[in-house]
């Protein structure tokens, strides 16, 4: 097949369950043997030995001020969720596509492809990049090697397209993300000597509790004129585990938490704040007990936030491909903020909506593939 729609490409891509523990190098080859079919070389940026990413460079190669679209490949779990079909065949029905990805983001994946010969035809006089990275579902990880190989290997880019899932609005900005773990260490000591241990869960919820004021005093400091909702820094505690039997006073507990922060905000102050409270108001009492007792906080993974930038070259070029007056921000995290770091003026465009991603039944209406394809339409136009 020389041809194929946004949705025939879609169902293709669908298909293929790249979770982000599975290995995506099953799409990686079809999208390959895709490229090359047109006369379109590609080539990997290896993850890991059994996950890569995609570099793909149409029109002139040693031009400056290529346009770059960046989708990631990877998806999140169907695990637990209840489909009313298969998650990995692409379902029609009522103007909608159902199917794990077709929002987050294979859509906007999708669409590129199958312009992607239209690309290839055109005598492109700037061009066009496209950029598919692996493992965006689990800390925008994969994404980083990928850009160290562009900023090395290519001219500089004037913009960076992320087709996210935005309802095909224009957004200038977003926050970043901060995953934090705070390990909380006792003593063991049998169920009916108290006095003998130090319990690890009952000082974490003198740990959580802070954290929760943490999150008060950010709500407080909210900056209505920012653009995000909620327009703060948010805190959320996921996950807590400890103990080890009802019987045993519990020697260590656990905490996972993030911070979603909002741009150019730091996450190590959240983690020093913590520190600081453990350190004047627990550990003395805990330590009495035990020298070993303990409570440490630290910043495990960080993804960085999209910063507004009113002069970014990938905004005005956003507004005017998606014939659209103005900018939005989001809480959600994309890999812009790191291609932004890398000097790489970046923007977040695509087609679908984020509250249908992550979900049992995801879909993309019919409509926002079309609006993506006219997008990328004036974007190539541009660059012919």
């Amino acid at each position: 097949m020389t041809r194929m729609t946004a949705i025939e490409m879609l169902e293709k891509l669908v298909a293929f369950d790249t979770t982000s523990r599975n290995s995506n190098l099953g799409m990686i080859a079809f999208i390959e043997d895709w490229l090359a079919a047109h006369g379109i070389a590609a080539r990997r940026v290896m993850f890991g030995p059994d996950k890569a990413n995609l570099v793909a460079v149409i029109g002139p190669e040693d031009t400056a001020g290529g346009y770059v679209l960046s989708g990631h490949t990877d998806v999140v779990p169907v695990d637990g969720q209840e489909w009313s079909s298969d998650p990995f065949s692409l379902r029609m029905e009522d103007g909608r596509a159902y199917g794990r990805g077709t929002a987050d983001m294979k859509g906007f994946l999708a669409c590129v492809l199958a312009l992607a010969p239209e690309m290839a035809r055109r005598q492109l006089k700037r061009p066009i990049i496209l950029a598919f990275s692996c493992d965006e579902e689990v800390g925008c990880t994969g994404v980083r090697p990928m850009i160290d190989w562009m900023r090395a290997n290519l001219p500089p880019v004037a913009a960076v397209f992320i087709g996210e899932p935005t309802g095909m609005e224009v957004v200038a900005a977003h926050k970043g993300i901060a995953q934090m773990r705070t390990e909380v260490t006792g003593h063991e000591a049998h169920g009916s000597c108290p006095q003998l241990g130090v319990n690890a869960i009952s000082y974490t919820g003198e740990v959580v509790a802070e954290i929760n004021r943490m999150a008060r005093e950010e709500e407080a400091q909210a900056d209505p004129a920012s653009g995000f909702v909620p327009p703060y820094s948010t805190i959320n505690i996921g996950r807590i585990a400890g103990g080890t039997a009802g019987n045993i006073i519990a020697g260590h507990c656990r905490i996972e938490w993030e911070v979603r922060l909002m741009p150019d905000t730091a996450p190590e102050p959240f983690a020093e704040r913590l520190n600081a409270f453990a350190r004047e108001n627990l550990e003395p009492e805990m330590r009495r007990v035990s020298d070993k007792a303990g409570i440490e906080t630290e910043v495990v993974h960080t993804v960085p936030g999209l910063r507004r930038e009113d002069d970014s070259a990938a905004v005005r070029l956003a507004l005017r491909f998606a014939e659209a007056n103005g900018v939005a921000a989001v809480s959600f995290g994309t890999e812009a903020g790191l291609f932004q770091q890398a000097g790489m003026p970046a923007v977040v465009c695509g087609p679908g909506h984020i509250d249908q991603a992550h979900k049992p039944d995801e879909y993309v209406e019919l409509s926002q593939l079309d609006a993506c394809t006219a997008f990328l339409r004036r974007l190539i136009d541009d660059c012919a």
